[in-house]
Order: structure tokens, then C-alpha cells, then sequence
């Protein structure tokens, strides 16, 4: 274990850095925190490039253990005074953790499946909804996540922390050209589904095989004209209060569910 007192070291330099997405994509690195979130990248085999950790670290629940792992994994470990590890840090509260580690890269038809369930995200903004949607794909046991251009940077440290650690579990992947990649399914016999307040049928009544892509569009503007015109299927979810629309996740999660309830149904595994 290497002891770092100065906030000039070229290691806390560019863990500082990795806080921004240029850097972050320059070097196809990004940092992790927490013991949880650590413990998860340890538990599924990820590339771990460096830890910092911080000299509290040994005061907090599971410290010493993780500490443990880590040095077993051979990673190599700087240690921080708590003061310094407080300045890297991206959260208010640090356990006295973090991991840098390299970015998985995905290639869609490297994905594909015999029962593809796809969920688009075209602009998704928000870090929180970013980060819920895909926890919640991974649940639902989805195929992967793809990302349009103007989606939020998964790797943003506020993005991750909302995943709890499911951005290790389901492939994500970006597309250059979302149409060209949504073609591409459809030619593999995948459907598209989007989420629409003009929607022709609920989203309970909505017809699915066993290969669906679900789109969710931006926080503020829903799909693209463009998506609604390609789209196999506009949804809506019926709403008979008087709010005008649901926050993106929460919309994400509900068609995310209903298609696993109808897989499971349509493999004999009945649901309500």
C-alpha cells in the first residue's frame, strides 16, 4: 500500500479529473465508490486499475474486509489521509473508498439472443432516471440498454450511484445512429415499442413476441417525431388523476414489467 499526502500527486490529479466526461472518455476510465459498489465490481471479475482509500477507512462497517479483498484481488492501493480522500471524493458522506476502473464496452450485435428485450434510451438527461432505468433492467433481466446521442454519460458518478452496482450486471451500449440500430432489429424480427401520451392501446393490452425493444424518450419531450414515425407500437399508460405524465423511470419500470409478466406468462410460468 503507497501513501499519497499531496494533493498534487499525479494518482489524486487524475482521479479528480475522471469527475469530468472528457477525461472520462479520453481514457476509458471512471471511478466507483463505496464498499458495496466495490465489493460488486470485486464479485463480478471487473478490470480494477487502482483504489484509493482513506486512513477512516478501517472505522467504517466492512472496511477492514474489503480492504482485505481488495489487497487479495493484488490491486495496486494508495492510501489517503481522510482529509485528501474528502477532496477526490464525489459524495458528501464517503465510506473512504473508491476503485478506478476501466469502462466495458459493448457491441449490440455481440448481444443479441433468442428472446431479445432491448430497452432505448433517446435522450435520457436526467442522471437519477439514467441510473433507475437501468437497475431496473437489470431486474427485469433485460437483454441490454442502448443509449442514443444526447443520453446522459452512464459513467457520470451520479449515474452509477443510482445503478447500485447494476451497470456491472446488463450490457449497455451506445449508438452512433439509433435509427440505423433500431433497423437493424427490426430485420432480426425485433419489435419497437414506444412509450407515447398519443398512444393507439395501453400498455397492458399491448401486443409482444418474444423479441421487443421498449423506448423511453427525454424527461421533458418524450420521443422524437422521428421515433413515433419508426416506432411498431406507440403504448400509453393509462392516467386518471389529473397529473399530465410520469417521471421517465417510473414509466420505464412499468413497461419493463409488464413485458416480463407477459414472457413469463407466455413460458408457462403464470402471473397474476
Amino acid at each position: 500500500m503507497k501513501y499519497i499526502s499531496s494533493a498534487q500527486n499525479p494518482v489524486i490529479k487524475e482521479v479528480k479529473a475522471l469527475k469530468q466526461k472528457k477525461y472520462r472518455e479520453e481514457t476509458g476510465m471512471f471511478f466507483i465508490e463505496g464498499i458495496r459498489f466495490v465489493e460488486e465490481a470485486l464479485k463480478e471479475d471487473i478490470s480494477i486499475d487502482k483504489v484509493l482509500v482513506s486512513e477512516s477507512l478501517s472505522d467504517v462497517n466492512g472496511g477492514k474486509e474489503i480492504l482485505e479483498k481488495v489487497n487479495a484481488r493484488g490491486c495496486e492501493v494508495f492510501l489517503l489521509p481522510h482529509k485528501l480522500f474528502m477532496e477526490v471524493s464525489d459524495t458528501t458522506n464517503p465510506q473512504g473508498i473508491l476503485a478506478v476502473l476501466q469502462e466495458q464496452k459493448y457491441k449490440i450485435e455481440d448481444i443479441y439472443d433468442n428472446r431479445n428485450f432491448f430497452i432505448i434510451l433517446e435522450g435520457i438527461q436526467d442522471p437519477g432516471n439514467m441510473g433507475t432505468i437501468i437497475r431496473t433492467a437489470d431486474a427485469v433481466g433485460a437483454t441490454g440498454v442502448v443509449l442514443s446521442k444526447g443520453c446522459v454519460d452512464i459513467y457520470n458518478p451520479k449515474v452509477l450511484r443510482s445503478t447500485m452496482g447494476s451497470v456491472f450486471h446488463v450490457p449497455i451500449c451506445f449508438s452512433e445512429n439509433i435509427f440505423e440500430t433500431l433497423k437493424d432489429m427490426k430485420s432480426r424480427g425485433i419489435k419497437v415499442c414506444a412509450s407515447h401520451l398519443e398512444g393507439n392501446c395501453d400498455y397492458f393490452d399491448m401486443d409482444i413476441s418474444d423479441n421487443i425493444a421498449v423506448v423511453i424518450g427525454n424527461e421533458a419531450n418524450g420521443i422524437s417525431r422521428q421515433m413515433k414515425d419508426y416506432a411498431d407500437i406507440l403504448v400509453k399508460i393509462p392516467m386518471v388523476g389529473k397529473a399530465e405524465s410520469l417521471n421517465a423511470s417510473v414509466a420505464a419500470g412499468i413497461l419493463m414489467y409488464e413485458v416480463l409478466r407477459k414472457k413469463l406468462n407466455s413460458s408457462g410460468t403464470i402471473l397474476p
